[in-house]
């Protein structure tokens, strides 16, 4: 059965940011992941956890300004000394949070930037920041994300997040599976979780086309979540969904799946 994880940024927007591990421990989740932690000082967001004996599953490096476009540095030139310090601030907040994983975005490549310029710049980024975060006992993972979505976004294929996992090394780096940006952008959803699993550390969930929570849409979960209990997949399921209305109402789908 998936290990469940509630993510905060998308769940229980009913109440406060700071109110929602209480809210999600009381719908009956043990661990939460949410994007960003940097708004709150780390030391905050460990009360809330440890009062409500929540495991902190995963949280994003720093993605540069986000108000203005940019979703991740690490695959553009020019940036790399911002990176590192964004890798060095998630460390600090991971090691405060005994957070175990922390995802790097790879930003959206700039128009006249080539590939090949953006994915050198990208290796080596990743390359460095592995070996910041193995020292810490921390795993990067990196998640293709969609271009109807994210237009522009460097890392696109399950395929393509793969190479880059196995060349930097799966002791250093994972690969975040997201079913519905998988869907979104390949389809054949178990087939590629049958190929990727071994490189797989991280997952989340929400239904297409709305991104809404399992049920809402076109995908069959209840084969998506009996595939990764066959295939041997122990970590944590993120449930990186935006709630079509309340999210306690909204979470029956746990039942209506037997999970």
């Amino acid at each position: 059965m998936p290990r469940l994880a509630a993510n905060l940024s998308m769940m229980f927007n009913e109440v406060p940011f700071l109110d929602r591990f209480a809210a999600a421990r009381r719908a009956g989740f043990e661990g939460v992941e949410f994007l960003f932690p940097y708004e709150f000082p780390a030391a905050v967001l460990r009360e809330r956890l440890s009062a409500e004996g929540l495991t902190q599953v995963l949280f994003n490096m720093p993605p540069g300004d986000w108000a203005n476009g940019e979703r991740g540095m690490s695959s553009i030139p020019g940036r790399q000394a911002d990176f590192r310090e964004s890798v060095k601030k998630a460390l600090d907040y991971a090691a405060v949070l005994d957070c175990r994983q922390i995802h790097c975005m790879a930003g959206i490549v700039p128009a006249g930037v080539s590939l090949t310029t953006a994915t050198a710049v990208y290796a080596a980024n990743l390359a460095w920041a592995a070996e910041q975060t193995l020292a810490a006992g921390v795993r990067i993972v990196i998640e293709p994300i969609n271009h109807r979505d994210m237009p522009g976004y460097f890392l696109n294929t399950q395929a393509q997040g793969a190479a880059i996992v196995e060349a930097i090394g799966r002791d250093r780096l994972g690969l975040q599976f997201d079913v519905y940006h998988v869907q979104t952008t390949e389809g054949d959803i178990t087939k590629r979780m049958e190929q990727f699993m071994p490189l797989i550390t991280h997952m989340q969930i929400a239904d297409v086309p709305a991104r809404n929570e399992p049920g809402t849409g076109e995908i069959g979960w209840r084969y998506v979540f009996r595939r990764m209990d066959e295939l041997g997949y122990t970590g944590w399921v993120g449930c990186e969904y935006r709630p079509a209305g309340d999210t306690v109402a909204g979470l029956n789908w746990r039942e209506r799946f037997d999970v």
